[in-house]
């Protein structure tokens, strides 16, 4: 079956690009008709070197970053209902490519398809998309081809894909409102100091009266926004962006995730979400049936912060040396107690898998939990500060004409 690049016309008239598998140009044409577009040009997705397999050539075609988590979960929830409903894998792929919005996503099942196609395995044509699908895709897809499953397996990847897009989703909304709320009030503020101070101040200076300290040190500091400001912009961005580039380097991120977990309540915060994450992440895993060092080396990355990270390599490191899981776990001593007992307990009783999943669900209501305490702080105390510093500011405004209204009186 050979792939086209087409450009075609829907029905307001809107141009459309795409790729689509068929076994011939007309095939290709009719498919297009059939998704109720006007195709306009229609050509073999050809690579420039000859003799280029053709999932190589489609996964060229595609772009080479990961796919977003929406997507993932949708096509991945796709297949495993068309799998476990009887359907053969490529016709699978090829009908959940035909209905994805976005070319990136049908071009790189695509590409899947022409791998699977041409005899590879699913899991070697998920691992060959240059990790648009992330290590622990590949895993839990071939530990479902070994265990014949694929179709349960993969309905067990997209749930755990789905909790994980809850768990990020639910902190970035808490995050929203104490976010918008500070940068509305920080505009407010900057606003009154960089133009409607310096009018008042004209006006005192004119009296030549003595100003209070609080008004002598609003006035320095309107003056000093005023002329430099744009120093402090450029000096903050040239910061963030030198911050950012050195967060690149593996030493300089390693100093910063070890300087969060020590943090007072956010370190605590991130701990547990990292440890959620990973103890859903090998429980899909084991639960798929992938041996537990390689459930290990898949789940490392789950974690995302490099000390936890180097945490887990130990353990892999312990576990291959005959150490048992949750020995290794509480060697390291980065991990909440309770993972390590439901470790334990899982290792006694053979339910391993099980025992992580009732961790990582433990762990996400905590993290739920203690995310809504902290929030609900932040927002009051977040207005306190910035209602301060606005009183402070209308304080030291009206001080002197007080003052100059009492001078007036005696």
């Amino acid at each position: 079956m050979a792939a086209f690049e087409f450009v075609a016309l829907d029905a307001d008239g809107k141009r459309t690009r795409g790729v689509i598998a068929a076994d011939s140009l007309r095939a290709a044409r009719r498919e297009i008709q059939r998704r109720k577009l006007a195709p306009v040009r229609l050509t073999p997705a050809s690579d420039k070197k000859a003799g280029t397999p053709l999932a190589e050539s489609l996964s060229a075609l595609s772009p080479r970053r990961r796919l977003s988590s929406t997507d993932l979960v949708l096509l991945t929830r796709q297949l495993a209902l068309l799998i476990s409903a009887g359907l053969p894998v490529e016709e699978a792929l090829s009908s959940v490519a035909a209905q994805a919005e976005k070319e990136p996503v049908a071009r790189a099942l695509y590409a899947v398809r022409a791998h699977v196609t041409e005899g590879g395995r699913l899991s070697e044509a998920f691992a060959r998309q240059s990790g648009r699908f992330g290590a622990l895709y590949v895993s839990v897809v071939a530990a479902g081809e070994g265990s014949g499953a694929l179709g349960t397996v993969l309905d067990r990847l997209a749930t755990h894909l789905e909790k994980v897009q809850m768990m990020r989703r639910k902190a970035m909304t808490a995050l929203i409102y104490p976010a918008v709320l500070a940068v509305v009030a920080l505009t407010v503020i900057v606003a009154l100091m960089a133009f409607v101070v310096p009018q008042i101040v004209d006006q005192f200076a004119s009296m030549g009266a003595q100003l209070p300290m609080l008004t002598v040190v609003l006035i320095a500091a309107s003056h000093f926004l005023r002329d430099w400001g744009w120093v402090v912009l450029l000096a903050l961005a040239a910061g963030g962006f030198a911050f950012s580039r050195a967060l690149k380097t593996p030493a300089f991120r390693r100093r910063m995730d070890a300087l969060l977990l020590r943090l007072p309540v956010v370190g605590r915060l991130a701990r547990v979400a990292a440890a959620a994450r990973f103890a859903r992440t090998f429980a899909t895993l084991t639960g798929s049936g992938v041996p537990v060092l390689e459930a290990l080396r898949a789940a490392r990355d789950s974690a995302r912060n490099l000390v936890l990270q180097d945490a887990v390599d130990a353990m892999s490191r312990d576990v291959r040396e005959g150490a048992s899981l949750s020995a290794a776990m509480r060697k390291t001593a980065m991990f909440p107690p309770l993972m390590t007992h439901m470790a334990a307990s899982g290792e006694a009783s053979g339910e391993l898998p099980q025992m992580f999943g009732k961790a990582a669900d433990y762990l996400e209501n905590e993290f739920e939990t203690a995310t809504g305490v902290a929030l609900n702080l932040l927002e009051p105390l977040v207005v306190i500060v910035m209602g301060g510093a606005v009183a402070a500011i209308v304080l030291a405004v009206m001080l002197p004409i007080l003052k100059l209204n009492t001078a007036a009186l005696f």
